[in-house]
């Protein structure tokens, strides 16, 4: 069994697990982080960031770029960008033929983003496996992708910059850019419609059969709607894939444990980014700097995905602004796929916690947004110019994306708020720096909170899990084997396993310490009547089977021979005929061998039993059979004597 890691950021994991001849991919996660690396894009076409200024080098003449390098890039506010069309981290997908995948296994919507890269430019096959609410958000998340790059569309793809001699004399942190040669434009619509018509939905513990070798279950992980573990099982081995996964009460359905209890092998990855920083005193901070400001007449804005945990400030946002007498701030929520995501999140009444679960029988609306909607204190647009400027009042709270800085509407409300200190962005979400994405913007009149919320297993409960799961191996990624970089001295941030876990990177190929041994094998009715069985022991019972073993589809079946080959029978390299002979086994005891003995003609027989066996004295034959628990020893001079006694012997075992 092998297990190969295609990403680079363990927080967007892409594996590839080769067992039992079946090749299956876990989850395909898009590190949109590179994109910290681009020019932001404004929603008005035609415009550029108004920091933006051309790129004017100096330094040492020997080290200078030639002018074509010189048009891709752009100096925002003292940081080199690159002013192209932006360009995403997929996945390495030269290290496996990924066009041989058998299936794909998905367990968020946070971690599907890179799916149309596999479907549909590598030759891939198979068929992708995620629950209901994953396929509908994420295809959310994605369509939002595009529609961000394509709205305001650059026609220049810039290429020269990444020349090994030209990309090492780039000024910091564009030189520390990650494999730049292999990052790739977005995916377009169509796409991303062809890569989710070969999903095949599945239910929380659907069992799957894989080409007749594993069978694959996906279980509740607690961390977003529709979230789950993977169970990968053999008839003999147990591997399961944790990702995503969150033991805290919020509103998707609660983590279940159970299934994942006793694994031969337990993957685990998306352990939390922010382990400093506990969701509930994060989101109580994001609360009370929101408050603060609409009270002192200020605007706020927050960065933020199309779902997630953005639902979760809507509630709590909403209830504290009551208990402040705010509740007249309107909160508007602008995306391109507003509409449809708080539609989706209230109609997946299953896939969410009891609570929630059990307003919908009452009957009300799991998510209070749809109160908040109904009432008017909530606005939904899918972008600035659908009828907002019509009914948009300040001061008020705005969600909006994308949490990079890098595109979306929230490019223009920093431009256009960014100059009043009274105003205030609080960033949420932990997958982007929050002072390298407002690095092109700088400086900035308005205030600045970093309140990241990261319900993700922090590594206290990472290890509590893993206490209670007790699996045999643990692989995990190796920047969690050791403290974070900032914290070099709190080894509690880490994962402790006994014995080491083994540790994975991108491009490596790990071997996991799983052997199969053995394989079950099914008996047509016809042979298994032709068997006569002997017992060797209380409940245990063998036979001798002759049979024609078939094997399709990773399925063993035993069947009777046919007649023709019954005929020929068994024969040697040379033709002969081979004599069939029997199995002899068995431990008969003292007053069998004796009884047996005598009725073969020896009688003037003399025991003696000792610690170690006995020995029967045959006095006559003057010979000796020595008896032990584990051997039986003839000692006679005569050769047809002992010839008589070995055959006596062999009557008192059972054969087949």
């Amino acid at each position: 069994m092998k297990l190969v890691c295609l990403s680079d950021n363990p927080s967007k994991p892409c594996f590839v697990l080769f067992f039992k001849g079946v090749r299956i991919m876990l989850d395909c996660g898009l590190d949109i982080k590179q994109i910290m690396h681009y020019v932001p894009l404004l929603v008005v076409p035609g415009f550029q960031v108004s920091k933006a200024r051309a790129w004017s080098q100096g330094g040492d003449r020997r080290n200078r770029v030639p002018d074509e390098v010189i048009h891709e890039l752009k100096d925002c506010s003292g940081r080199l960008l690159v002013d192209a069309v932006p360009e995403f981290s997929i996945p390495a997908t030269g290290i496996v033929d990924l066009s041989t995948l058998d299936a794909i296994l998905i367990s968020s919507y946070n971690c599907m983003l890179a799916l149309p890269y596999i479907t549909e430019y590598t030759g891939f096959r198979g068929t992708v496996y995620m629950t209901e609410p994953t396929l509908h958000l994420g295809k959310q998340y994605m369509e939002e992708l595009v529609k961000y790059v394509e709205r305001n569309p650059k026609t220049n793809i810039a290429s020269h910059w990444k020349q090994d001699s030209i990309f090492r004399n780039l000024p910091a942190p564009l030189r520390d850019a990650i494999h730049p040669r292999q990052w790739k434009k977005l995916y377009t619509q169509h796409d991303v419609d062809s890569a989710l018509s070969k999903v095949k939905l599945v239910g929380f513990s659907e069992k799957l059969d894989i080409f007749g070798a594993l069978t694959v279950t996906a279980s509740s992980s607690g961390y977003c709607i529709g979230s789950c573990n993977w169970i990968i099982n053999s008839k003999f081995e147990k591997i399961c894939y944790v990702a995503g996964t969150s033991t805290l009460t919020t509103h998707p359905r609660p983590v279940d444990q159970t299934p994942l209890k006793n694994a031969d092998i337990l993957i685990l990855s998306c352990l939390t980014q922010t382990p400093l920083s506990l969701p509930d005193a994060m989101i109580g901070e994001f609360c009370v700097n929101a408050a603060v400001t609409v009270k002192n007449g200020g605007n706020v804005l927050v960065p933020c995905y199309a779902s997630g945990v953005t639902f979760d400030l809507f509630e709590c946002l909403s209830g504290h602004l009551e208990q402040c007498g705010l509740s007249g701030v309107p909160m508007y929520f602008l995306s391109p796929v507003s509409d449809s995501t708080l539609a989706y999140s209230n109609i997946f009444a299953e896939w969410l916690s009891p609570v929630k679960q059990s307003k919908v029988f009452l009957p009300e609306c799991p998510f209070p947004h749809a109160d908040l909607l109904s009432k008017g204190r909530l606005k939904n647009f899918s972008s600035i110019h659908s009828g907002l400027t019509t009914d948009f009042h300040t001061p008020c709270i705005l969600f909006t994306g994308h949490p990079s800085l890098r595109m979306g509407d929230i490019v223009h409300f920093i431009e256009l708020w960014g100059s009043s200190s009274a105003n205030t962005i609080i960033f949420t979400e932990p997958d982007f720096p929050h002072l390298d994405a407002l690095a092109p913007f700088l400086p900035l009149a308005m205030r600045v909170c970093y309140c990241p919320i990261d319900t993700s297993l922090n590594f206290s409960q990472a290890n509590k899990l893993i206490r209670e799961l007790r699996p045999l191996h643990l692989v995990v990624s190796g920047t969690y084997t050791r403290p974070p970089t900032l914290e070099p001295m709190r080894n509690d941030l880490t994962i402790e396993f006994e014995p080491s876990p083994l540790t994975y990177k991108q491009g490596e190929i790990l071997s996991l310490p799983i052997k199969r041994q053995f394989e079950t094998v099914q008996m047509e009715p016809e042979l298994a009547d032709t068997l006569e069985p002997i017992e060797v022991k209380p409940g245990a019972a063998v036979s001798m089977v002759t049979a024609e073993l078939v094997a399709r589809d990773n399925k063993y079946i035993l069947k009777p021979l046919p007649r023709e080959a019954k005929l020929l029978g068994k024969r040697r390299p040379d033709g002969s005929l081979l004599w069939r002979k029997p199995y002899i086994f068995g431990s008969p005891g003292l007053h069998v061998i004796v009884d047996t003995l005598k009725q073969h003609g020896f009688s003037s027989l003399k025991v003696e039993e000792s610690e170690q066996g006995a020995i029967i004295h045959l006095m006559k034959e003057d010979s000796l059979i020595q008896v032990d628990g584990t051997s039986t020893h003839i000692k006679c001079d005569n050769e047809e004597v002992r010839l008589r006694l070995r055959d006596v012997m062999l009557r008192c075992l059972k054969q087949l």
